[in-house]
This record gives structure tokens, C-alpha cells and sequence, in this order.
């Protein structure tokens, strides 16, 4: 999938992953696409909660074989 902008979250413990994500998507025009990369399980939850709260739109959400959670979030 394509993509503008990149976070790259791996390492990351809560809340680090969704505190980096309120700022990075300060970066997104709207229609822009951001992909995130995560290892932290609770981002499952906390990007599908920031997406919902915030009117982004979710496009992808995966977890990939070297257990890194991929995310693509779209800014309205």
C-alpha cells in the first residue's frame, strides 16, 4: 500500500506509540496516508480507538511474521 509518511513505533511500550502518533499526524494533509509499525500488542486497541475518536480513517491493520503490527491510517 502507498503511503506519505512513516512512524516507526517498534520498541515501544504504552502509551509512547499513540503519544509519537498524536504528533506525527500533525505532519498528514488530509487524504494523506500514514503507516505505522508497532511491536507493542495494545496498539490493536489503541489505534483502532485513535482512529475512531479522531475521525481517521483505518485503512489496513496487520500483524506481519517477524511480529511487527503494521497499521495504515488515512487523515479525513
Amino acid at each position: 500500500m502507498n503511503y506519505d509518511l512513516e512512524l516507526d513505533a517498534k520498541g515501544l511500550m504504552c502509551p509512547e506509540p499513540v503519544m509519537m502518533l498524536h504528533i506525527k499526524v500533525k505532519e498528514l494533509a488530509a487524504g494523506q496516508v500514514l503507516r505505522i509499525l508497532a511491536t507493542d500488542p495494545s496498539t490493536t486497541r489503541d489505534i483502532v480507538k485513535f482512529c475512531t475518536f479522531l475521525k481517521f480513517e483505518l485503512l489496513s491493520q496487520q500483524e506481519r511474521d517477524d511480529g511487527v503490527f503494521e497499521y495504515f491510517i488515512k487523515k479525513s
